[in-house]
């Protein structure tokens, strides 16, 4: 398959890691993939110093593994809080720079410096702890797209309490098996939010969901006694010095089998993971504004609104549905906020194609830079109509995929590399990813399990009050080797592509068949947008 995409000279010298490789004097992709992953703790220690992450106490060792690899511990000693790296730090040096745009499905807008939205989640830390929320105390946020999901986010975060982000979609039981496997003491929620000209009334749901759960001692709707409870409170308050490995978020995935799992992230990791994704994968400099269509609910959420703002950059969040009035909403808040880092999945790509070229072509889609996606495989056609008419054959499609338990992603294209149609590219940096046949050997030319080899800053630590299920899920096929439940393959040119779950898989006359096969083909049909 030819190269679709190409990057310039120009492109190459603007972006991060084309600076960082200058650095330390690496010469080309190759040699960054293999110095990354061959020395992890090098990697993530010249992260910390290249990205400016700020740690209260240093850290006295990089990477612990003395417990095994699948409980490796990062930065050890090192006392840090994702929410001064994300906010204070910014609210100091550059006050009245803005953080974060958020339009409404009404058009409604709303602009907040780093400074302002420093302020907002400080009245809401100092009110959580009025109601009694301490460090290591487990808060749910369930919550559209609002400025507000980014403050309680961070003013968690801030007093050393952990977040759970739960999907703005679910009904009252889905939200309750979340709030009581975490067992949450306090549920934040909005009032309603729109959705193709309704009130979705979130409340409601929420009150139910409280009601099945019997830890939650607290619920608090935005506006309402949100503002009740934050209007009285200071605009200043301290930040927790949390250890590199306290719990920033217990974030749910239900895999595709059994009870949802609970990912734990940690402020050291996490925060440096992420942030090292954004600065390289999508190239997030100070001046972009970053727009990834996603819930918080979903691991892009947390990695959008982290990696962006730990980056000093301008995140935008939209409320409602991306195809309401008009299918042109996405492209029209491209044009208006001039958007230069659009995220967005293939489902969404064949929902809006099917309406043809006009929608994207009578908007000025010249800020974009690039088009980010993640979550589920492509098929030719959809890349192709974003590549070509989207992003006019100049931006190209980072096509990321990792996990919420890898709490990142394991293989990412760099902007700096040529580009195939649907590639994955290759590993993510300081990612010792693979592809092993039956019995653990590498493979290539062929199809077989996506593994990684060492551990990354990201990683999950565990699955929430389940330790046996989460060595029995990713490490027990393999002695210290993930397993992700991926079907993987690299080609002649050394292009990485996904195939599809490996725990979903139809073996007949010796052929595997998985959901992508399936999914690709029904959606190569013109009458069809989406396949599951």
């Amino acid at each position: 398959m030819a190269t679709a995409w190409t990057p310039t000279p120009e492109y190459i010298e603007r972006s991060n890691i084309w600076r960082f490789m200058q650095k330390h004097g690496i010469r080309d992709y190759s040699e960054l993939i293999r110095r990354t992953t061959d020395d992890i703790e090098w990697f993530w220690d010249a992260i910390v110093k290249e990205l400016q992450i700020e740690f209260f106490t240093p850290y006295r060792q990089v990477l612990d593994v003395s417990q095994g690899i699948p409980w490796a511990k990062w930065f050890v000693g090192g006392k840090i809080n994702i929410a001064h790296n994300c906010l204070d730090k910014h609210a100091h040096a550059r006050p009245d720079k803005i953080a974060l745009i958020w339009e409404g499905e009404d058009r409604s807008l709303r602009r907040l410096t780093y400074r302002e939205l420093s302020e907002q989640t400080n009245r809401l830390a100092n009110a959580l702890k009025r109601l009694g929320i301490a460090k290591g105390d487990r808060v749910g946020i369930f919550m559209p797209m609002l400025p507000e999901t980014v403050m309680a986010l961070f003013a968690c975060a801030k007093i050393g309490a952990i977040c759970t982000p739960i999907f703005s979609g679910f009904g009252a039981q889905a939200v309750a098996t979340r709030l009581n496997d975490c067992e949450a003491k306090l549920l934040i929620t909005a009032e309603s939010f729109a959705r193709k000209g309704a009130r979705i009334e979130m409340s409601q749901i929420a009150q139910e969901a409280v009601r099945l759960s019997p830890t939650v001692e607290h619920l608090i709707v935005y506006p309402g006694e949100w503002h009740k409870l934050t209007q009285r409170e200071s605009s200043q308050c301290p930040t927790e010095q949390t250890d590199s490995e306290d719990p920033f978020m217990i974030i749910y995935t239900s895999g595709t089998t059994g009870k949802p799992k609970g990912a734990v992230h940690v402020h050291g990791g996490f925060l440096v993971k992420i942030a090292q994704e954004v600065a390289h994968q999508v190239d997030l400099h100070p001046d972009d504004i970053l727009y990834w269509v996603t819930d918080m609910g979903w691991i892009m959420g947390p990695w959008e609104v982290v990696g962006g703002l730990a980056l000093g950059g301008t995140i935008f969040l939209y409320e409602g549905a991306p195809d309401y009035p008009r299918v042109d909403r996405v492209w029209e808040m491209v044009e208006r906020h001039k958007i230069s880092i659009l995220g967005i999945s293939p489902t969404l790509i064949r929902a809006l194609m099917k309406f043809g070229e006009d929608p994207v072509t009578r908007h000025d889609l010249s800020s974009l830079r690039i088009l980010g996606s993640t979550g589920e495989p492509w098929n030719p056609a959809p890349w192709w109509w974003l590549f070509e008419h989207v992003g006019k054959k100049r931006c190209p499609i980072i096509n990321l995929s990792g996990g919420t338990e890898v709490g990142a992603c394991f293989l990412s294209p760099l902007p700096i590399m040529p580009l195939k149609p649907c590639t994955l590219g290759g590993p993510a940096l300081g990612m010792a990813v693979d592809v092993f046949d039956s019995e653990g050997r590498p493979v290539r030319g062929g199809v077989g399990e996506l593994v990684c080899q060492k551990p990354w800053p990201g990683m999950t630590r565990g699955i929430w009050k389940d330790p046996e299920r989460y060595i029995q899920t990713y490490w027990s096929r393999w002695e210290n080797v993930w397993v992700h439940g991926d079907w993987a393959s690299i080609d002649a040119d050394g292009c990485w592509y996904l195939h599809g779950r490996s725990d979903d898989t139809i073996k007949i006359a010796g052929k595997r068949v998985g959901p992508a096969e399936i999914e690709s083909i029904l959606v190569g049909h013109p009458a069809v947008a989406e396949a599951a």
